[in-house]
């Protein structure tokens, strides 16, 4: 199969790097994609946010499978796009892709479905905010609506702070359109686990949890991120577990969609909180997670390109992809100044030596070459995977292989891995 994956990060070079191993592969291309994925695919330069050249390129290179990496172009309709010019995509229309692309509509969705989640308001207005938040003495998340690019998520602790993050979304429009309503949601308290399914719109396939640390500090201080690093499995979810959490979350959601008439095919990650109360949803993606991929796709057993065509076929009930007894630990090498201001330009070294390591990969994220050097070009730069026997044979490796890597101002978290503090 000649396959077309959309994208340019950390997510999408490990996507590549599974795809690479399928024995079903036949070319892979990328748009854009980045130095990692170009030493395994053919990389074009079209920007994802350009919808009309994605479908192009997928016509010109006869592409039997398009995969999207990233939120906004599937939100924006590239699926459809791609549908309506007969190319097969591995990702949700845009009517299902609301489900990321408005947490607004992800509650609705929720009510609908009897899915488990926090209490909330939806506002437009600081005063009708800044009312929710005194009603709730400050102890809430504020989200929101739209796409931020996983930054649009403040967890509060006073009515100042909670105010503050109001200002940032309504008055300085931090987040453009995506922040013109906020939801004041309940704050909830428990541990986090990122639950991802491939959905064909009626089957479910639920891959392994995994845990995503997404403070920029260790022992989980300092602002929110896309993902500082991530572990699979989870410590304590048992198998049984794992399928009750699908019970209870992405198959009713799947239903309501579909009583709708919105099919999902591609897939729907859930993040999660297990409070004393049992699991509650925080948010839903319409893609692969990141950095959850990287956690993800080193543990996979079988062919990941023949599951994702099936999935977006329609035929998932025929798929055969299995998660490794192996543990993976993910550690997440930032830019200085992420997530609020990262500085770019940095020459990167180690890189090679860290991927010689057995059981260790090297994704990358927001790196670019200049001048025949690589350098940074993004807030989160690098991914280093490790897979072991257990947690802990990868989280040692995992970190082994960082230290080997360097570039100026370097920020990484050294705690992924440990025990979660509740």
């Amino acid at each position: 199969m000649r396959v077309l994956l959309i994208g340019s990060g950390g997510r999408e070079h490990a996507l590549a790097w599974g795809l690479a191993r399928s024995p079903s592969l036949g070319d892979l291309h990328a748009a854009p994609g980045n130095p990692g994925i170009a030493g395994i695919a053919t990389c074009h330069d079209v920007p994802v946010g350009d919808l009309s050249a994605l479908t192009d390129l997928a016509l010109s290179i006869g592409a039997d499978l398009v995969v999207v990496g990233p939120e906004a172009p599937l939100v924006a309709g590239l699926a459809d796009r791609l549908a309506d010019a007969g190319v097969l995509c591995f990702g949700p229309v845009a009517a299902a892709a609301l489900i990321e692309g408005s947490k607004a509509f992800a509650k609705e969705v929720m009510a609908a479905a009897g899915v488990p989640t926090a209490g909330f308001s939806i506002c437009d207005t600081p005063a009708a905010a800044h009312l929710a938040i005194a009603e709730a003495d400050g102890n809430v998340v504020i989200k929101a609506d739209g796409l931020a690019a996983g930054k649009g998520v403040f967890v509060c602790s006073s009515v100042a702070e909670a105010n503050d993050a109001v200002r940032a979304c309504l008055v300085d429009r931090r987040f453009g359109g995506a922040g013109e309503r906020v939801l004041i949601e309940e704050r909830l308290e428990g541990a986090e686990v990122s639950m991802l399914a491939l959905c064909d719109g009626e089957t479910v396939l639920p891959l392994a949890p995994a845990r995503d640390y997404k403070r920029v500090l260790d022992g989980d201080r300092g602002p929110n991120t896309g993902g500082m690093g991530c572990i699979s499995p989870v410590p304590g979810l048992d198998p049984s577990t794992v399928d009750e959490l699908v019970a209870t979350v992405h198959r009713p959601v799947i239903a309501e969609l579909a009583r709708r008439r919105i099919v999902f095919r591609g897939c729907l990650y859930a993040g999660l909180m297990l409070t004393d109360h049992g699991p509650s949803v925080l948010e839903f993606n319409a893609r692969w997670g990141d950095p959850e991929t990287q956690a993800l796709v080193p543990r996979l057993d079988g062919d990941l390109l023949d599951t994702l065509r099936r999935c977006a076929e329609g035929t998932l009930h025929r798929a055969s992809l299995d998660v490794s007894g192996q543990a993976c630990a993910s550690i997440v090498l930032a830019a200085r100044g992420y997530p609020d201001a990262p500085e770019q330009g940095a020459v990167i070294t180690g890189v090679e030596q860290a991927a010689k390591l057995p059981g260790a990969t090297v994704f990358h994220a927001g790196t670019t070459l200049e001048g025949g050097r690589l350098v940074v070009s993004g807030g989160r730069v690098l991914n280093v995977s490790a897979v072991g026997a257990d947690l802990a044979e990868a989280r040692d490796l995992a970190y082994r292989a960082a230290g080997l890597i360097s570039f100026e101002g370097m920020q990484l978290r050294t705690d992924v891995g440990e025990p979660v503090r509740v």
